[in-house]
């Protein structure tokens, strides 16, 4: 059976939800791949022939999630721009995994894990320039953002 994304946030903690790190899609659809990619990554290591392919799967899949968490909390553009990118190199690299796994996954599955992932990418694609050219100030006696103008402080 597949979870949809719908299915599997409805299940997530608000403990979760009230960090402002899920205000991002992108992270947001990394979470869903990678706790549902629990499963996938089961199935795969109950194949000897396809034990390292869930291995892998499931270590690249951690890594979009970990490197947009961790590139969210950088002070700098360029330092959010480097961190997702190693994300989009993980989304892309999750994709062929997937790709090889369909003989034991199937391809109903596979092609909607492929789905999520590709929408990771057009996100990311879309992210990092932006990022890259931000500039981020911080308060100095605080250390917080300051709000742009328009932003509420």
């Amino acid at each position: 059976m597949l979870v949809t994304y719908d299915e599997w946030e409805a299940t997530v903690s608000a403990r979760f939800k009230v960090d402002r790190l899920w205000r991002m899609r992108v992270y947001r659809l990394a979470c869903y791949l990678s706790d549902i990619g629990w499963a996938d990554a089961e199935r795969l290591a109950a194949q000897p022939l396809t034990r390292e392919i869930g291995a892998q799967l499931f270590t690249a899949l951690g890594s979009i999630r970990r490197n947009l968490g961790g590139g969210y909390s950088k002070s700098s553009g360029r330092a959010r721009a480097c961190a997702f990118e190693y994300a989009l190199g993980s989304t892309r690299e999750s994709r062929e995994w997937y790709r090889h796994a369909s003989p034991v996954l199937g391809l109903p599955c596979v092609e909607a894990r492929t789905d999520t992932l590709e929408e990771i990418i057009r996100l990311l694609l879309a992210i990092i320039p932006r990022e890259r050219d931000r500039k981020i100030t911080r308060d100095v006696a605080t250390g917080r953002r300051k709000p742009r103008k328009g932003e509420p402080s």
